[in-house]
């Protein structure tokens, strides 16, 4: 059997017979009985198999087998044909990481660990190298490559996951209302929320978020909840269990924790902006923000601390430093591609047809100016603001510094600060570029993209595209209410 693969090359890095370990003292310790292995679909879903603790060494070693189509959710398409793969596809390995061991909250009998994923050793073409189907993969190794491109340089990130609380309502048309009234920022309504929100930021901090705010937004029921910001990788991989966390509370109390971007018209939607900072060293330092031993690898409450953020300028104004002008060259050029990631539904682009309610429509950066795709919301960083709380954030983040990176490597010139309001300019004829406002046209801006479709290696943009396109169909292929309503009594 050849030895020198990816996966091979995986079990061999230095310090990993340690970790294996050390999860194995934190097992016994604890007393987990079962462990999900987790990986990432490319729409974002949390995929995986549970296995008996009993078998870690074995599993960490080998990793667990799994069909290769689950990081297309084993779905089919509108003609009943499975997206990407055929049922005869062969498996690949989801192998640990076993710095991602943490304990579940709610249920201390299980554990969670994230899984990089390889093809087969068996497989005919690609025997044990990396699956480029598993984008939480790709990040970690687009990551490493920015930082041996660039000296050092790597890129901190904040989200912040916008969602709603819903419960059922009896005898309505729309069976689903807020938990809160849409009144933003009111402690009042927020209070009223406390047995939820308490929840999940208990549970969060129990595996490794730090978390730093909270508010009522202004749609019902939504809720937005920050934890601290961190390396792109790190802060990926706590969104996504962020959104375990609260689906597992919802399920607790009879509700929907709902991450779709627009369910309501008239009121704001769930934006998820990424707001980025470009870092020149630092170290990465355990924060102890639970009392006693830690409830799974320390790894889990690292974060990265100290040095220098060369995002910011250092004439003490609001525009970015000579790098940051690049960073942000590289994000305009490549808007309308990345939108197609970061707004990756049809119903993601009800958020920017909804004129003035917070979204974004401008492909164009500015100072405090929300109207703008990409906004300067502090001197020393970026928000991305063309996001939602559906987003792959893995997928969403490499390609994002693929954009980053041509920026840098070129020297893009962003051109200067978008000063007026995009959306008034646009609705009053003015000239004025926009990010495209529907799915189709943002798969097209993709498709044209060769630096972002970088960041989908081998067959991943071709999976995602017809994964896209099928949910495109779908949609015109749909009679909704709005159909009816509009046409039933449109003639004579």
């Amino acid at each position: 059997m050849n030895t020198n693969t990816d996966y091979h090359r995986e079990l061999d890095t230095p310090g990993r017979a340690e970790q294996v370990a050390r999860v194995r003292a934190k097992i016994d310790a604890l007393g987990v009985d079962y462990i999900y292995y987790q990986y990432i679909s490319i729409t974002g879903r949390v995929m995986g198999k549970a296995a008996p603790s009993r078998h870690w060494e074995t599993q960490s070693r080998k990793g667990v087998q799994t069909w290769m189509g689950g990081v297309t959710n084993v779905l089919p398409d509108f003609q009943g044909n499975l997206i990407g793969f055929d049922a005869n596809a062969m498996e690949c390995i989801a192998l640990p990481d076993p710095d991602t061991f943490v304990q579940l909250p709610w249920d201390k009998r299980v554990a969670r660990v994230f899984c990089t994923l390889f093809y087969g050793l068996e497989d005919p073409n690609h025997p044990g190298e990396y699956y480029e189907y598993d984008t939480r993969g790709n990040l970690k190794r687009f990551d490493r490559d920015f930082r041996e491109a660039h000296n050092g340089l790597h890129v901190r990130v904040g989200m912040e996951p916008e969602m709603l609380w819903l419960k059922p309502k009896d005898g309505e048309v729309r069976p689903f209302e807020g938990i809160t009234e849409p009144l933003a920022y009111h402690i009042g309504q927020f209070e009223s929320a406390r047995t939820i929100w308490m929840q999940v930021s208990d549970y969060a901090r129990a595996m490794g978020l730090d978390m730093i705010q909270g508010d009522c937004e202004d749609a019902p029921g939504q809720i937005e909840l920050n934890y601290q910001f961190d390396d792109m990788l790190a802060t990926c991989d706590r969104m996504t269990t962020y959104r375990q966390i609260c689906a597992e509370v919802a399920r607790q109390h009879g509700l929907i924790a709902c991450f779709m971007s627009k369910p309501y018209m008239g009121y704001a939607a769930n934006g998820c902006h990424h707001n980025c900072s470009i870092w020149l060293g630092g170290e990465r330092e355990v924060q102890q923000i639970v009392p006693g031993e830690l409830p799974g690898m320390e790894e889990n409450w690292m974060y990265s601390v100290g040095g220098t953020n060369e995002f910011e300028g250092t004439d003490g104004g609001w525009l970015p430093s000579e790098l940051g002008h690049w960073v942000l060259g590289g994000a305009i050029k490549h808007i309308d591609a990345l939108t197609a990631i970061g707004a990756s539904t049809v119903n993601s682009y009800r958020r920017f047809n909804d004129f003035g309610l917070w979204a974004p429509i401008g492909a164009n950066w500015g100072l405090q100016n929300r109207s703008c795709t990409i906004r300067i919301s502090s001197p020393d960083r970026m928000e991305f603001r063309a996001v939602d709380s559906m987003v792959n954030p893995h997928l969403f983040c490499g390609a994002l510094l693929k954009a980053m990176d041509d920026g840098i490597r070129n020297k893009i010139d962003p051109g200067k600060p978008e000063d007026r309001n995009v959306t008034e300019v646009w609705q009053s004829g003015g000239d004025v570029k926009l990010i495209p406002l529907n799915l189709r046209d943002a798969l097209d801006a993709l498709k044209q993209d060769e630096v972002v479709r970088s960041a989908m290696p081998g067959r991943l943009y071709e999976v995602y595209d017809e994964y896209k396109q099928d949910e495109w169909t779908r949609f015109l292929r749909e009679v909704t209410n709005w159909d009816v309503e509009r046409y039933l009594h449109c003639l004579p």
